[in-house]
């Protein structure tokens, strides 16, 4: 995302003077837009919902870059409510396999769907946009619905602005710096070391903090329990590989990994951007993996599995330890609370720096997980962005999240808060929650993780530990997000060879049979992001990084 500072009072102003209505609007091309029949219909009032001025029916197909979800729309009492609520019925579509292909050829089709999701690090974000294949919101707001600059936050508003003076994205689960000043002590992360419970208490609660206790931990427990369930147990677990990397390890792309940050590898020093893959305490520790997997403690399973096929083995409990995000398999602790509450994993102090300083995990930033836009192709731009609008506002976030009162939520001891029956489901089987209930944020596409607090009830066992832990350890990495080039700029494309480079790379470092072959397979990785242009693309970071700073400071 690259903007000057000096553009952001600019943008917020034109954003904040956003007027009533307009016959004609200007598209992100120059072509003059038509006027939907809907906003003729409806007199805008700048301090009002706009999307109570229209309930018909109306349906929009909505595109989520992610094949793992499987809720459907209109099966359960919340978006039911929501529906007769507002008039609005989503057809849910999501990738039956891979996403990129998903995304790249309904990109070069030319037509999307009327919503799209997809994480705010994808290169189809800037593809779309480049490509005036996704609507400003500002615009839109500006001539359906103003109400749209009550609700959103304008340190998202601005941190999303396009050099063009344009909004496209609107991200969720964001926190802003502001957030951080306001709930600091309650931000947690989903980063985490886990390990089985009984097995980790049963080999008396190994440091695992030192390559040499690791190693030690995996193979005391690949000894003592060899078969889980009459199935070989699985030693350590991590996020699927990808094309650019595996997230338990080195993302190439997000470049916040959860083992670079139990090493408290610093983002940067003395304000220079730093290379977090070369550091000598991360190099140090992928050895330590090598190792592991030249000891058979690493198997084949966890390079070829995928989020289903982990989820299955999570909720066998079949691996002794995991570096995994905790939020990811809360179905499957609750399989294994039910089945035993000792067999849970439970989150302890992982692989760390030879300080042995305490780790520096990521939070919640302003850029937030996943980004929404509106296709150009929207059958109706006034009802969309009064429905985004609409789940942006204090109303919709309480209806996404505690559902339709007197079904998942009532009234009790003076606050909103979810029925005992439905809060006893959420806290032991998810899966069946979204089904029965589907608030909570089953539809996650645009929920805010900071004023949600208020509605929020306390964790509970076997969540409770897991985020209790990283309090005190999460930090915003705000400044750093989005510094990576995307798109078809020169930087862009350049980035795009070093990151699939890196994807295929990481895989053969922990193959490899010796140290010696590693440092060969590193070498050679590290010539080629040089003669690829990595020198181009550090300079694109270090300037985004340095206008980021600059953005953040006025909030």
């Amino acid at each position: 995302m690259r903007k000057t500072s000096r553009l952001i009072p600019l943008v917020l102003s034109g954003v904040l003077a956003l007027t009533a209505a307009a016959c004609t609007q200007s598209g992100p091309g120059g072509e003059t837009a038509k006027p939907d029949s809907t906003a003729a219909e409806v007199k805008i009032d700048p301090n009002a919902p706009g999307w109570k001025g229209d309930t018909s029916p109306v349906t929009f197909d909505w595109y989520l870059n992610f094949s793992w979800f499987g809720s459907k729309w209109g099966a359960d009492p919340t978006s039911q409510y929501i529906t007769k609520k507002t008039g609005v019925n989503l057809n849910l579509i999501v990738p039956a396999g891979n996403e990129n292909e998903k995304l790249n050829t309904m990109i070069a089709s030319g037509k999307l769907p009327d919503f799209i999701t997809l994480g705010w690090y994808e290169d189809g974000v800037k593809k779309m946009i480049e490509g005036g294949m996704v609507l400003p919101l500002n615009k839109l707001a500006d001539q359906y619905d103003p109400y749209f600059v009550k609700v959103a936050d304008p340190a998202k508003v601005s941190w999303y602005t396009q050099p063009d003076g344009n909004v496209y994205g609107y991200p969720n689960a964001a926190a802003s710096p502001k957030d951080y000043e306001t709930s600091g002590d309650k931000q947690t992360s989903n980063q985490t070391f886990l390990v089985r419970k009984d097995m980790y208490e049963a080999l008396g609660k190994p440091d695992m903090r030192t390559p040499e206790g690791f190693l030690g931990a995996l193979k005391a427990a690949k000894e003592k329990f060899p078969e889980v369930g009459g199935q070989p147990l699985i030693p350590l677990g991590l996020h699927e590989f990808g094309d650019t990397g595996n997230y338990s390890l080195e993302d190439y792309n997000q470049r916040s990994s959860i083992l670079q940050n139990f090493l408290a590898v610093p983002m940067e020093k003395d304000g220079k951007l730093y290379d977090r893959t070369t550091d000598p305490e991360y190099v140090k520790w992928l050895k330590t993996f090598r190792k592991a997997n030249e000891e058979g403690l690493l198997v084949k399973d966890i390079f070829i599995d995928k989020r289903p096929q982990m989820e299955e083995k999570i909720a066998q409990g079949r691996y002794f330890a995991m570096m995994y995000q905790r939020t990811d398999f809360a179905a499957q602790q609750n399989v294994l609370y039910a089945k035993d509450p000792n067999s849970v994993y439970i989150a302890v102090d992982g692989p760390g720096n030879a300080k042995q300083d305490p780790p520096v995990l990521s939070g919640g930033t302003i850029s937030g997980w996943t980004v929404t836009l509106i296709s150009k192709d929207v059958k109706d731009k006034a009802r969309a962005i009064r429905f985004l609008t609409y789940m942006l506002s204090e109303e919709g976030q309480k209806d996404f999240y505690l559902g339709e009162k007197g079904v998942s939520y009532d009234t009790i001891d003076g606050k909103d808060q979810f029925k005992p029956e439905a809060l006893a489901l959420l806290n032991k089987d998810r899966t069946a929650y979204d089904k029965r209930y589907g608030s909570a944020y089953t539809f996650w596409m645009l929920m805010d993780t900071t004023m949600n607090l208020k509605w929020a009830p306390p964790a509970v066992e076997p969540f409770k530990q897991l985020e209790d832990w990283t309090k005190g350890k999460t930090k915003s990495f705000s400044q750093f997000d989005q510094v990576n080039p995307t798109g078809t700029s020169e930087e862009g494309i350049i980035a795009g060879k070093i990151s699939a480079l890196w994807g295929k790379t990481l895989p053969k470092l922990l193959l490899a049979k010796s140290d010696g072959e590693f440092d060969q397979i590193f070498a050679k990785f590290l010539k080629d992001r040089e003669n690829a242009g990595i020198a181009k693309v550090e300079a694109y970071r270090q300037k985004v990084y340095e206008d980021n700073l600059k953005k953040l400071k006025q909030f």
